[in-house]
C-alpha cells in the first residue's frame, strides 16, 4: 500500500515538472540559455531526471507492488 501511495506521489511530481518545463510563460528558456551559455543542454538532463523518469519510477513502483 505504501509503495502505491509513493508511486502516485512520484507520478504527480513528475507530471508537474513536465508541465512546468513545457509552458513558456513559467520556464523562460531564452533567459536560462543566456545565463547557462554552453551548459544549456544540462537543462534537458535535469528535465529528464525530474520529469519523465519520476513518472516512470512511480509507475514501476505501482506495478511492482501488484506483483
Amino acid at each position: 500500500m505504501i509503495l502505491a501511495v509513493f508511486g502516485v506521489i512520484l507520478i504527480f511530481v513528475g507530471l508537474v515538472v513536465s508541465i512546468v518545463f513545457w509552458i513558456p510563460s513559467i520556464f523562460d528558456r531564452s533567459k536560462i540559455r543566456a545565463v547557462m551559455g554552453r551548459r544549456y543542454p544540462l537543462v534537458y538532463v535535469f528535465y529528464v531526471a525530474n520529469g519523465p523518469m519520476l513518472m516512470l519510477f512511480g509507475l514501476l513502483l505501482i506495478l511492482w507492488q501488484k506483483v
